[in-house]
């Protein structure tokens, strides 16, 4: 089994910054590839960020140049750097790490329960 816990989520102004955290554990998860989801308050769902394997990283041109995808493997930790936040950033954010298990290269897809961002005067 593989968990993923998202955390550091707040209420924050215009123009201010956040660095939410995604922790996995448990099972070793061979090739991951993990994203950052939002799903707004209207319910829209919107990949945000996305860190492959290779370190490749993606964004959206909504966030791009304001949102930076990290991670630290020797923890286990995936980070999602805002800056310049604006309000329409509001949403509940999303970590998903996709994968193989081995010994049989199962697949792995597992989400977190979401962490709220609240960007607001």
């Amino acid at each position: 089994q593989v968990q993923v816990v998202e955390s550091g989520g707040g209420l924050v102004e215009p123009g201010g910054s956040l660095r939410l955290s995604c922790s996995v554990s448990g099972s070793i998860v061979f090739s991951p590839s993990m994203y950052w989801y939002r799903q707004t308050p209207e319910n829209e769902r919107d990949m945000v960020a996305h860190i492959g394997s290779d370190g490749t990283t993606a964004y959206p041109s909504s966030v791009e140049g304001r949102f930076t995808i990290s991670r630290d493997d020797a923890k286990n930790t995936v980070y999602l750097q805002m800056n310049r936040l604006k309000p329409e950033d509001t949403a509940v954010y999303y970590c998903n790490v996709q994968g193989f298990a081995p010994p049989t290269y199962s697949l792995v897809n597992e989400w977190g329960n979401g962490t709220l961002v609240t960007v607001s005067s």
